[in-house]
């Protein structure tokens, strides 16, 4: 029987098969219109300035590239932020961890503190997922996982800048150790010590403590007794602002603090003026130490009505490096984009580059010295070896 049919139904079929063509070559194209970034950080607490920041950054880079009209393969694509509060606990960072990668993002920048970013870190590497961290302790990459990337130097070279600068600096050989018993904190103090200890200066008083602690009454006795003169400490920014006003109420305030990179903040500023000197090492180099900086600054404040607390430069240039690759790969898979990101001399609008060794180390990471003057951190030196 031969099937007759309208001119109606004739159009429609033609129409049909022009349109499959076009839909199987669109099939072939695996790129997402949008490609989700997971953003893992603090968000609440008490380094609830610091995580914030740090996303701030994220978010300032997502918006000029969309606005930009970002493309992949001559595709429009849009960026779209996943943000989750790891509370700066290791059990919620993997609960989290868990949900970005149930949200289909194919990078994460996170976390900040170590201990975080180490739990968290085998399950992103489980799905492929490249996890670029601000997090120092050189237990990260030791993982021995293909998706972990540094983005600044390690607490090895921060270890050496600390003993090398306060030994070589400060007049005092009367020295005091505090950590704040998370696995930066403790590690870090530990690897001072050795450095410490080698460039001759006596620790007197050495004390671990958590990581919320703010009752230092009883610690700043100790220092006193023992007539301390200088103090090295991981401790947390609210911490030490904390141990100064105890320090104040026992009038024992002729006393040299060097803290780490979790000092140099905004906050701690309050200090700048009550001791005897308050300096901070830190693979974080401000934003106006380099040549872009100003201009960062500039977009920064006009955004956000304020001045970065932390490293919101780092993550900014971090999400800038992440859409290099995923441009260069031609993808969104986060295979695809580990495998770029090792490759990769990454253009970074404010720090210039990042570029990872095989274990996911930053080349260009330096430890800087700061010391707090005039309501600014002014560096003192900084080097890539110590």
């Amino acid at each position: 029987m031969q099937l007759k049919l309208s001119r109606r139904h004739t159009l429609r079929l033609l129409s049909v098969g022009a349109a499959a063509p076009a839909a199987l070559l669109q099939g072939c194209d695996s790129t997402p219109s949008v490609i989700k970034i997971g953003v893992a950080q603090p968000l609440s607490g008490n380094l609830a300035a610091l995580g914030q920041d740090l996303l701030n950054g994220v978010t300032l880079a997502v918006e000029e590239l969309n606005k930009e009209g970002y493309k992949v393969k001559g595709k429009a694509v849009t960026f779209e932020i996943v943000a989750v509060d790891d509370k700066a606990d290791e059990a919620t960072a993997k609960q989290v961890a868990q949900q970005l990668v149930d949200a289909g993002v194919v990078a994460v920048i996170g976390h900040l503190n170590s201990g975080q970013s180490i739990a968290a870190a085998p399950i992103y590497a489980d799905k492929d997922i490249p996890q670029l961290a601000i997090s120092t302790n050189p237990k990260f990459t030791a993982l021995g996982l293909p998706t972990t990337f540094r983005l600044v130097a390690n607490d090895t070279l921060q270890a050496k800048a600390i003993g090398s600068y306060s030994s070589s600096q400060f007049p005092g050989t009367r020295y005091a150790l505090q950590d704040d018993g998370t696995v930066y904190g403790k590690d870090l103090a530990a690897g001072a010590e050795v450095q410490l200890k080698a460039a001759k200066r006596e620790i007197l008083v050495k004390q671990s403590f958590d990581d919320k602690t703010v009752a230092f009454d009883d610690f700043a006795a100790k220092l006193k007794a023992e007539n301390v003169q200088v103090l090295v400490t991981t401790v947390s920014d609210f911490q030490i602002i904390a141990l100064i006003e105890a320090l104040k109420k026992i009038d024992y305030t002729k006393i040299t603090i060097l803290g780490a990179d979790t000092i140099k903040t905004t906050d701690m500023l309050k200090g700048t003026g009550v001791v005897k000197g308050l300096y901070a090492t830190s693979p974080v180099l401000d934003a106006r130490e380099f040549t872009a900086g100003a201009a960062f600054l500039d977009k920064y404040r006009a955004k956000f009505k304020k001045d970065p607390a932390y490293a919101g430069h780092y993550t900014y240039d971090a999400m800038y490096v992440v859409a290099a690759a995923i441009r260069r790969a031609e993808s969104a898979k986060p295979k695809d984009i580990v495998a770029m990101l090792k490759k990769i001399d990454g253009y970074a609008p404010v720090t210039g580059s990042m570029k990872w060794d095989d274990k996911g180390e930053q080349r260009y990471g330096v430890i800087g010295v700061y010391s707090a003057n005039g309501g600014l951190w002014e560096s003192q030196m900084r080097s890539d070896s110590w």
